[in-house]
This record gives C-alpha cells, sequence and structure tokens, in this order.
C-alpha cells in the first residue's frame, strides 16, 4: 500500500527529533502535569493503533473489501478522554472515536488486539463484530458501557443527557439501573454538530436541569476540528456559542498531557458536584473527511500542511522522546511492526463470514415473544392482587381517559422503576385529565413535567430506557411528534438493530392524537396523520378506541417493552377520551369496565389483534380509532336495509393484524376501509396492499380524510372522514 502524506510526514519529522535527558517514567512526562511517562507510552500506543485503523481502512476500501473510511486521524487526544474516566461510565461516542474506543478496551483489561480486531470486523461488515454485527460500522460494546451511535447530527445528545439523568433517579427511586451509582455519562461530538436543533436540545435540557438545582452527572466532549466535511467552524464559535450554565472546559487535542488533566478535571467535577460540563478539545482533521474526500477543492495547502504539524501522533512521540523514554529509531520501528500487524489483521478480518440473507439482517430489529408477553401480564396480575388492592367486580363503567389512567396506576403500582413524564402531565394531569391524580399518589420523583421540547422528552425517555428504567413519556398531540421524529427513528428503533439486543430502549410513548376536537383547528392541536410512524422498522403503533381495549393494550406494551425492548407510541383517540354514548344519548355504550387483575390474562391483547364487532355476512368495515365508533353506528342503520355488516377494529397500526384482516375480508368477500387518516399516506394504502398481497380477490373500497390540515370550526367536517361517508360508501358497496 503506498504511504499517505500523512505517513510520510509522520516518519520524517519522528526521524530528525532528538533525544532529551531521559526522566524517570513513573514521574510527569513533563514539568506541569499528571500525566507520567509511562501512562504517555500505553496511550501513545492507542493513539498509534487508531492511526493505523485508518490506514486498513483505506486499504480495504481500496481492495473492495471494507465499507467505512470516516476515520480519527487527528483526533487521537480523545483517548486521553477515556483515560480520565471509569471503564463503566457510559460512553456515546463521536465517529471519530477511535482511540477513545482502544483506550476503553483496555481499560477493560482487554488485550490490544481485541481493541482493534473489534473495529475492523465492522470496517469489513462481519457478522463476528461484537456490536452490530456486520450491520454498521460503529463504536460499541456490551462489555465496555458504550452505547452505539448512527447519529452524525448530534441526535444523540437527548438521549446522552437521559442517560445521566436515569443515573441519579435510578439512585434517588432505590432501584437498579444498568450503571453504577457514582458514574457520569460522556456524549462526544463534532464541532458542525453543535449547530443542530438536537445538540441545542441536549446542552438547553443539562443546563435547565442544572437550574433547577437537579443531579446530571454528563460531560460533552466537543472534538472541534474546525470543519463540517468541507463547511468552516469559524474559529471561537463552539466557545462563544456554548450555555453559560454549563461548566466550560477546554484542552488543545494535539498535546495530550492537555488533553489528560484537562479531561480529568472536567469529569471530577462531573463525578463530584453530580454537575454538567462542557470540554472543548480543539483537534485537526487528517486525511480528509473520508476515504473519498479530495480535500484540495476547499482547503488550501497551507492549511492542510499546518494540520499535519499538529499531528496528535507527532506530539505524543516528541514529548516521549523529548522525556529520553523513546528514540526516533523505535517509535518509528513500532510503528512499521504495527502497521504489519494491523494490515495483516484486517485482511484475515475480511475472510470472516458477512450477513448472508434478509432474515439474518432483520433478526435483532424487532423481536417479538408473544407468549412471554403474555406471561409477562399474568405475572404483573398476580403480583397486583397479592400486594395491592383488589379493585371491586362492579365498579363503575370508565372512558378511555380513564381507563388509561386506572391502567397507568397500576403499572407505577408494579414497578418501581416505571417514570410518567412530558408536558403538563404531573400537577395538572395532562390537558386532557389522562394523567391526573398519578403524582399525587406516586411523587414527583415517578410522575413530573419537563420542558416543553419534544426532543428532550423522548431523549429523556430513550436514555432511561437504556439505563434499566421504563419510560411512559407523553408528547402533548401527534404533530408535536414530527418534531422529533428522528428521536423515535435514528434513535429508539434503530438501536437494538445496530447492537443485536445488547442495548434496548424499551419505550411507551403516549400521545394523544387524530382529529375531531369539536371547532379546534390548526394541523399542530388537530391532526390526523401518521404516516411518518408507519415506515420505522419494528415500531409498535397501537391505537386503541374502546376504554377496555385501551387498558389491555397498553399493559401490552409496557410488557412487550420490557420483554423485548419494544419501541411503541400509543396513539389515544382525544375525542373518544370523554365519550360515553355510542347510539343514543345516555346509553353509557361508550364506557367499559376496568378488568380486575384475575381477568387480565383473560383479557390480554396480544401484538396484532384486532377486534371484531357483528357477524354480519354482506361486508366488513375494517376501520380504527374515532373510525370504530362512527363505523358501528353507520352498521346499524345498514340493518334497516336489511343488510349485514361486521366491523374489524385493527387496534394495532403496526404491526398490522393481517390475520384477522383476511379472516374478516374473506367472511363477506367485500371490504370498506374507513380510515381518518389522509388519503396519500394514510393506513388505508397499508390495508389494500395487505389485502392484495395476501391473495384476497374480492371488493375493496375505501373513504378517507382529505388531503388536507385541519381547519377550524365546522369546515372541518368538510376534510375530515364522516360518519355519513362511511355509510354512503356502505350503501354503494352493497347496492
Amino acid at each position: 500500500m503506498a504511504r499517505d502524506t500523512v505517513e510520510t510526514h509522520f516518519a520524517e519529522v519522528v526521524g530528525a527529533l532528538r533525544p532529551g535527558t531521559p526522566r524517570d517514567p513513573s514521574l510527569p512526562v513533563r514539568d506541569g502535569t499528571t500525566l507520567t511517562g509511562t501512562r504517555c507510552g500505553e496511550l501513545f500506543d492507542i493513539q498509534l493503533g487508531s492511526r493505523l485503523l485508518d490506514i486498513a481502512a483505506r486499504q480495504l476500501r481500496a481492495e473492495g473489501e471494507g465499507h467505512y473510511t470516516i476515520g480519527s486521524s487527528g483526533h487521537e487526544g480523545n483517548a486521553a478522554v477515556a483515560a480520565a474516566l471509569a471503564p463503566t461510565d457510559p460512553a456515546l461516542l463521536h465517529y471519530r472515536s477511535g482511540a477513545f474506543y482502544l483506550a476503553r478496551s483496555e481499560q477493560a483489561g482487554r488485550l490490544a488486539e481485541e481493541g482493534l480486531r473489534d473495529v475492523l470486523l465492522g470496517l469489513a461488515a462481519a457478522v463476528e463484530e461484537p456490536i452490530a454485527g456486520g450491520r454498521h460500522k460503529v463504536f460499541g460494546h456490551p462489555d465496555l458501557a458504550i452505547i452505539p451511535q448512527t447519529s452524525t447530527i448530534a441526535s444523540h445528545l437527548p438521549r446522552a443527557v437521559g442517560v445521566a439523568f436515569a443515573i441519579e433517579r435510578a439512585r434517588q427511586l432505590g432501584v437498579r439501573g444498568r450503571w453504577p451509582g457514582d458514574a457520569i455519562a460522556v456524549c462526544s461530538f463534532g464541532d458542525a454538530s453543535v449547530n443542530h436543533a438536537s445538540a441545542l436540545t441536549g446542552f438547553n435540557t443539562a443546563a435547565y436541569g442544572e437550574f433547577r438545582g437537579l443531579a446530571l452527572p454528563l460531560l460533552f466532549v466537543c472534538e472541534d476540528n474546525g470543519l463540517g466535511i468541507s463547511v468552516r467552524t469559524p474559529p471561537g464559535w463552539v466557545e462563544a456559542g456554548r450555555h453559560p450554565l454549563l461548566t466550560y472546559f477546554e484542552a488543545d487535542g494535539c498535546d495530550l498531557p492537555d488533553v489528560y488533566d484537562t479531561a480529568r478535571r472536567a469529569a471530577d467535577h462531573v463525578r463530584t458536584g453530580r454537575s454538567p460540563a462542557f470540554l472543548r478539545i480543539s483537534t485537526v482533521r487528517l486525511m480528509g473527511h473520508a476515504g473519498s474526500d479530495v480535500e484540495m477543492a476547499y482547503r488550501t495547502r497551507r492549511e492542510i500542511a499546518a494540520d499535519l504539524d499538529r499531528d496528535p501522533l507527532i506530539g505524543t512521540a516528541r514529548l516521549l522522546v523529548e522525556a529520553g523514554l523513546e528514540t526516533p529509531d523505535t517509535i518509528l520501528a513500532r510503528y512499521e511492526a504495527e502497521r504489519d500487524h494491523v494490515l495483516k489483521l484486517a485482511l484475515e478480518c475480511t475472510r470472516r463470514p458477512r450477513l448472508e440473507s434478509a432474515h439474518q439482517v432483520i433478526e435483532p430489529l424487532a423481536p417479538r415473544h408473544p407468549v412471554d408477553v403474555a406471561q409477562q401480564v399474568t405475572r404483573a396480575a398476580a403480583t397486583r392482587e397479592q400486594v395491592f388492592r383488589v379493585l371491586p367486580e362492579d365498579e363503575d363503567k370508565l372512558t378511555l381517559a380513564q381507563a388509561i389512567n386506572r391502567t397507568l396506576a397500576d403499572a407505577l403500582a408494579l414497578d418501581p422503576g416505571m417514570l410518567v413524564f412530558g408536558e403538563d402531565v404531573a400537577r395538572k394531569g395532562g390537558v386532557y385529565g389522562v394523567t391526573r391524580g398519578l403524582l399525587r399518589q406516586f411523587g414527583a420523583a415517578r410522575v413530573f413535567d419537563t420542558l416543553l421540547d419534544e426532543q428532550a422528552i423522548l431523549g429523556l425517555a430513550l436514555g432511561s430506557g437504556v439505563s434499566g428504567l421504563t419510560a411512559v413519556p407523553e408528547i402533548q398531540y401527534l404533530a408535536y411528534l414530527h418534531n422529533a421524529l428522528d428521536q423515535i427513528r435514528g434513535e429508539a428503533s434503530s438501536l437494538q438493530f445496530f447492537s443485536q439486543g445488547a442495548y434496548r430502549n424499551p419505550l411507551v410513548a403516549r400521545v394523544p392524537g387524530y382529529a375531531y376536537q369539536k371547532g379546534f383547528g390548526g394541523h399542530f392541536h388537530n391532526d390526523n396523520s401518521v404516516a411518518a410512524l408507519r415506515d420505522i422498522p419494528g415500531l409498535v403503533i397501537a391505537s386503541p378506541a374502546r376504554p377496555d381495549d385501551a387498558a389491555s393494550m397498553l399493559r401490552t406494551c409496557l410488557a412487550s417493552a420490557r420483554t423485548d425492548g419494544s419501541v411503541c407510541v400509543f396513539i389515544e383517540p382525544i375525542a373518544l377520551y370523554h365519550t360515553r354514548d355510542l347510539f343514543d344519548d345516555g346509553d353509557n355504550g361508550w364506557l367499559a369496565k376496568y378488568a380486575p387483575p384475575s381477568r387480565w390474562a383473560e383479557t390480554h391483547v396480544p401484538l396484532g389483534r384486532a377486534r371484531s364487532y357483528g357477524d354480519g355476512r354482506d361486508l366488513t368495515i375494517v376501520t380504527f380509532g374515532n373510525g370504530v365508533r362512527m363505523s358501528l353506528r353507520a352498521a346499524v342503520k345498514l340493518t334497516k336495509d336489511e343488510k349485514s355488516c361486521r366491523v374489524l377494529d385493527l387496534r394495532w397500526l403496526s404491526p398490522l393484524p393481517i390475520d384477522d384482516l383476511m379472516r374478516a375480508a374473506e367472511l363477506t368477500g367485500k371490504v370498506l376501509i374507513a380510515d381518518e387518516t389522509r388519503r396519500t399516506g394514510g393506513v388505508s394504502e397499508a390495508i389494500v396492499t395487505a389485502l392484495v398481497d395476501n391473495g384476497f380477490s374480492g371488493s375493496i373500497s375505501r373513504v378517507t380524510s382529505q388531503d388536507s390540515f385541519i381547519p377550524l370550526g365546522a369546515a372541518a367536517d368538510h376534510v375530515l372522514l364522516t360518519e355519513h361517508e362511511i355509510e354512503q360508501a356502505a350503501r354503494k358497496m352493497l347496492s
């Protein structure tokens, strides 16, 4: 392999160094630092290993055997950050954190070759790679407290805040979390990422916690090389734009002792004070953004040469030589020997097995163990009966909102590590009163209000989930979820996939949704679109309409989250929260009794099981949410014309209840889909596709809401699906 300019420059500069007076390796490697000569040599070896991983990555790519060339060259000073932390401190790492990863591996007592092999297997997309198993090249390991990150836009920062929050909250609640009670979280990222909304959410949420006096042991680490691919970060911008409530530290990432001493001070500040801090490390970026990047297109020769002169690997080599601990010849000989070793190891890794089927790729995405989930519900029922007050069988029937409230109360009583939080959920009890009384029953440590930032809410949930707690956040309205959708799509739903289940973020996000709020318009408070959720792989989307279904399905989601690590979005129809009647005023037909624990197993609703109403043979109306009540009312009107309909409530929008759908469709041969979401991108498209793909040969029709935002007042009736439209469409199919 031809020598890169970076390699050539290293050899020339190191070869010209002049050894200094030998120092005792047990003493500081230079005056004014706590970094000893021995530790400096160890960290140099780690920095060297990281550099050579980048060289190997480019060779593998050139040979068609590697798939990732974004390297860590110039950022090797982050090895000192790892050295300043405990190996059990949870870390969410920047993609230029190769030296940090190797240092953490060494801290855990592993051989140097093991850390190198981990990364090389990832470059080669080999199934034996210990975290993603060939699905992506990420820094992560189940035994190193490194949570894999695929984000390049700082979307992991809200989760990092959640991890730090969960460390303290688990200790406060006396429950066992994933991390030691004195742990701190560390989160690294690049300078370009500090401008992203998710980064600002992370900083602001941490600062908000500091302002409120909350313990939040989190170290932000910005590795500032001055470039976001080709876009320059103005000098001084990271420091100028930092949040004033975050204690600030700064170090030269090309000067190993400076990084080591500063990182130790920063980590000690966070660990001792349980308070967040921001560490900016000035670095350089060597060899471009990635292997395909031609830096000369946007940087001058002088700029590139200046970065070469600041090469941190040269800086540490110079330090060792001037301390008389190494000679130029021994360092260059070590470089060559290690280079040969890493390239040979890289070649071996390319010969290891790779993913060979769709099934193998998808396997860790969203495991489903329905029997275990059902048993979890049964065990919860037994515990509820034995330990807590049993509800009387003849208790009054409940509304949808009351049933959800009762289920949350039971779940909180059963799981001391469960948290309910969001905007207005505590003292107010939610905009619609769904969480009313939970704060009084379970206290502010478990039921609490958050700041108004959906990314922050979901980040707290994801950090809590990966840390061993059960998070049940509320996103106040369905449209608000779109403000933070990448926390579900890119962070929550991808974690099991990219960690082969080693890390999970069990989550049940409650979302008041759909339209039909009387007179209340606007696309933010009255939204009927779920299109952005339906294409997220592995996501569970629950859509209960009836109070009894809501209770059972919420228990299922909680059990699935705990058992399988499922990420669940629980959409609650706002218009049905306080609905009491079905057909006539005062009939109380939409109320339902809350099942006592003795009936939880009997009333259990597995993921992907629908609910059928009626035994009609003329037409099947397939629907969900608000459509269930409208369809039932329309079906009754059709009976006056001696037409018999059955109504199928899907209940689950993902996974769709395909078997129940096909069974109900075949019984009548005619299917009308009543879909309150939009015609384009709505649920009906998935239902039609499922019917056709599974061989249904009967008649299919659909009636939906219009492709429109929801206007104010009665104008909404012109664009939303109505009961009359369902009835007329049914009559047309039956004529």
